[in-house]
């Protein structure tokens, strides 16, 4: 699909918690820019694992705006020849005078009840993830980089002081609950994120989906908003589809036409 309209939906999905910190990270407020259709047609990605993509995304948004500056961008940091991993962004505020270290986070979760806490109930479609062991990921892992000896020289080449970066977290998601759930019920984080609802494969085997139109799109177009979607099949067609995915255990993104101009998003989960 048209790689424009999937940074249009990366620049549509919201953060994942408003302003002010969540569990000890802080979001960073990405700017809102208009970026004309002359220069959006210079996006370009070679890469196809949507997590690396929408890196792109979020250089080429910073690079077209007037407040950040990108000094710095997928550094990896080693130990002689043992990678300790990677920083995603160092980035100047000109209007502040103030340098940013980014970690940039875009997800899918769904909300499984059947957890006891809370925020545990957060997990990947395909449960091989969850928001907690990420936020974990982040405190211990990604932001104690910028303070390894290893991560020094790089700093210094770029005349910067670990103590005196900024670290931020751009965490966007999109979040899927139980159908027909109410999303009062949601806690902590930022409702505006509830993409759609999520069911299994026998759920999907009800009468209300046979007579609409059906589009499993591949992940990097994830972000992207059904209404773009041109070629849509019966349901009988992704029934097929769905099936294989669920023989391999992997949940499929699925979006359902329903008349001209509606709309749904929602995961079939295998377990």
């Amino acid at each position: 699909m048209n790689i424009q309209k999937q940074f249009k939906g990366f620049l549509s999905t919201p953060p994942l918690w408003d302003n002010g910190n969540f569990l000890g990270l802080k979001q960073f407020n990405l700017p809102v820019a208009e970026i004309p259709q002359e220069i959006l047609q210079n996006l370009h990605s070679s890469r196809s694992i949507l997590g690396k993509r929408v890196e792109n995304f979020f250089e080429f948004l910073i690079n077209n705006t007037s407040r950040y500056k990108v000094l710095l961008s997928n550094i990896q940091i080693h130990q002689e020849k043992i990678k300790l991993g990677e920083i995603d962004f160092l980035l100047k505020d000109l209007q502040e005078e103030k340098p940013y270290h980014i970690e940039l986070v875009y997800k899918f979760y769904v909300y499984d009840p059947s957890f006891e806490d809370e925020l545990h109930r957060w997990i990947g479609p395909n449960r091989r993830d969850s928001l907690l062991q990420k936020v974990q990921k982040l405190r211990e892992r990604q932001f104690p980089l910028l303070f390894r000896p290893e991560t020094g020289n790089l700093l210094k080449s770029a005349k910067l002081k670990a103590g005196n970066i900024h670290q931020q977290v751009c965490f966007k998601a999109n979040l899927f609950l139980p159908k027909q759930f109410n999303y009062k019920k949601i806690a902590h984080l930022n409702k505006a994120c509830i993409a759609g609802y999520w069911i299994n494969f026998d759920a999907f085997k009800g009468e209300e989906y046979e007579k609409h139109k059906f589009y499993s799109p591949k992940k990097q177009d994830w972000p992207v908003n059904p209404s773009y979607g041109r070629t849509w099949v019966t349901y009988e067609q992704i029934q097929l589809q769905i099936a294989s995915f669920i023989s391999r255990e992997k949940a499929p993104l699925v979006w359902m036409k329903k008349g001209d101009e509606t709309y749904e998003r929602f995961f079939v989960v295998w377990w």
